[in-house]
């Protein structure tokens, strides 16, 4: 009869080993499942300890998904900083937003994951998922008069497109334009997106 090992709880011996357990097993839940799918009892099974760890080290199931993809952004604190403030300039301050987070490491971790979606479905389903719960949820729901999913996606595909075209394919311009410029030129558009009536 098989020996069977009962399964640790709680901490292993160094608390970097189960931090990096979790972000291993993240990774793979995130892949199979999505974000949605993804829960964190069956993050903290895979990992072999207590689900109860993920919250003791990343807080809860986003900023894990945050951290297993080694994205350099809180989604939470983007919306505390973007959303107050006047609603009609929320387009210009979404973009800013979006500009700050990316020029930091000229794409960085972004653009790794930009490459990482045009090619692993999987890896865009999570990303779909998270950013229109996480990101674009709040933005687009607190401002937009109606068909919200809509308004979204038109705005992750001007965000998205931008950042693929500066920091990715490199077209000039836009690659080496000032973040100011960007968001003078982008920002009415993602406003139009947001609150004004589409066709």
């Amino acid at each position: 009869m098989a020996n069977h090992e009962p399964r640790r709880r709680g901490r292993r011996a160094s608390g970097e080993d189960t931090r990096a357990a979790l972000l291993a097993a993240a990774r793979g839940e995130f892949a199979e499942r999505g974000f949605d799918g993804a829960t964190v009892r069956r993050i903290g099974e895979r990992a072999g300890v207590d689900p109860a760890m993920v919250n003791h080290w990343f807080g809860g199931k986003e900023q894990l998904f945050v951290a297993s993809l080694e994205l350099p952004i809180d989604p939470s604190a983007l919306v505390a900083n973007v959303l107050p403030g006047d609603p009609e300039q929320l387009g210009e301050r979404m973009v800013g937003m979006f500009l700050g987070v990316w020029d930091v490491a000229a794409g960085g971790p972004l653009a790794s994951m930009l490459r990482s979606v045009a090619s692993h479905p999987g890896v865009a389903r999570m990303m779909r998922e998270f950013i229109a719960r996480t990101i674009l949820g709040p933005f687009v729901g607190e401002v937009a008069p109606d068909r919200v999913e809509e308004r979204a996606a038109l705005v992750a595909s001007q965000l998205v497109g931008m950042g693929f075209i500066r920091y990715i394919v490199e077209l000039e311009p836009m690659a080496s334009a000032e973040p100011a410029a960007l968001v003078a030129v982008v920002g009415p558009t993602i406003q139009r997106y947001l609150t004004e009536p589409l066709p």
